[in-house]
């Protein structure tokens, strides 16, 4: 049998395997058991509407990512590239100023607004710093330690942690975050920018990474789920294994589930189209939500806003309408809005990444020739979309030319 490879999922993961594939000539099919690509950032309908199954943002340092999507033709336009700046419904806010990195941000943090001038210079020894720590504990022992722990904390490094690793800071992996600070704060120019999607998940990258796929002869089987890898072994030399690791039972019976998982809810309202946010996101930290967004897409109607809760809480136990109600009751608190949502959609992704606490279980597949791929998989990044397309890349790269 010819080289011929069977990718299982065509979420961020399996889309960068197969497109590295693609390029190489290498034959490659696509195998996916829903209608839409994406994997668990992709584009859903809820009661006649389009959604994306999550709110997500970006930053410039997903170099990776932003790689493929320029190879898979994605126009520039999909997304909003932004200076990074936070700002809060309460006092706090910081801007990164117009000079070469790292000066942007230090000279941004010690001109922050909320904070007193002896954190915004204990914040600046930190960020100083972080290049050379290498220590591996619990976030909320890490700030503790460097004296990160209290508004600069609140406002700053919690937020950042767990937008970034979708994990308590109580449980979460300090080497991650610190690799995620490396790449995002001393990466180099454009490296902290903020990057907000204009189009839904599934067009930002999988749905044209599947056209790129099917140009250069490959194949995409959409509704087709697999049943066992050992099946598809009959007629592939190779298969890339991209789901998610909670499934990994179903196909791949010899790999045990060792993870413990984060939820993401996405609480999306829609207000009337006078309701505008002074910034495309905007924090809060004193209550549920964690950051509001206004959507950036044109298909989108005015006054639709988004609030994302990361991580496990209390908000696991309340109903969809009492969340979209607390919500609601946020923003008006914050002074956002003054009026009632016409409608609410909350999107509960219960499983959306592994927990990425100190202790990370590491899973490799039992069989020959069959490679796993996907978020969960790198040894070092937290689980985000850039973690899931080095995988992508990585996987693919393991199948010779």
């Amino acid at each position: 049998m010819g080289r011929r490879v069977a990718v299982v999922g065509a979420g961020y993961a399996g889309m960068a395997a197969a497109v590295t594939l693609a390029e190489r000539k290498i034959p490659v099919t696509v195998f996916e058991s829903t209608q839409t690509a994406g994997g668990r950032a992709r584009r859903i309908v809820s009661q006649g509407t389009e959604l994306d199954n999550g709110q997500h943002a970006l930053v410039g340092a997903y170099r990776e990512l932003f790689r493929l999507m320029h190879t898979v033709g994605v126009p520039e336009d999909a997304v909003l590239r932004l200076p990074l700046e936070l700002r809060y419904a309460e006092k706090f806010s910081f801007r990164a100023l117009w000079l070469p990195s790292p000066l942007d941000l230090l000279g941004g943090l010690l001109l922050a607004r909320g904070v007193p001038l002896s954190e915004r210079l204990g914040a600046v020894r930190f960020i100083k710093s972080v290049r050379h720590l290498q220590e591996e504990m619990p976030v909320v022992e890490l700030l503790r330690r460097h004296r990160q722990d209290g508004a600069i904390g609140h406002y700053l490094w919690r937020p950042l942690c767990v937008s970034a690793l979708n994990t308590p800071v109580e449980v979460a992996s300090s080497r991650a975050f610190l690799a995620v600070l490396r790449d995002a704060l001393l990466g180099g120019e454009g490296a902290s920018d903020l990057v907000l999607p204009r189009v839904d998940l599934s067009r930002l990258f999988p749905d044209p990474a599947a056209a790129f796929v099917a140009r250069h002869g490959g194949e995409i089987r959409l509704r087709t789920p697999v049943e066992s890898v050992q099946k598809l072994k009959t007629d592939f030399s190779h298969v890339i294994v991209a789901v998610g690791p909670h499934q990994l039972k179903t196909v791949l019976p010899g790999v045990a589930e060792q993870f413990t998982y984060q939820p993401i809810y996405t609480c999306y309202l829609q207000y009337g189209e006078q309701v505008k946010l002074a910034f495309p996101m905007i924090g809060l930290a004193d209550g549920l939500v964690q950051w509001v967004f206004a959507e950036q897409r044109a298909s989108v109607e005015e006054g639709r806003l988004a609030c994302v809760i990361s991580a496990q809480g209390d908000h696991q136990q309340m109903s969809q309408d009492e969340l979209a109600e607390t919500c609601h009751r946020e923003l008006q608190q914050a002074g956002l809005v003054n009026e009632k949502p016409v409608w609410t959609r909350v999107i509960a992704e219960k499983r959306a990444t592994v927990t990425c606490a100190t202790q990370r279980p590491r899973i490799e597949s039992n069989l020959p020739n069959v490679y796993l791929a996907g978020d969960y998989t790198d040894p070092e990044y937290p689980p985000t979309l850039e973690a899931a397309v080095r995988s992508g890349v990585r996987a693919a790269g393991m199948i010779k030319a």
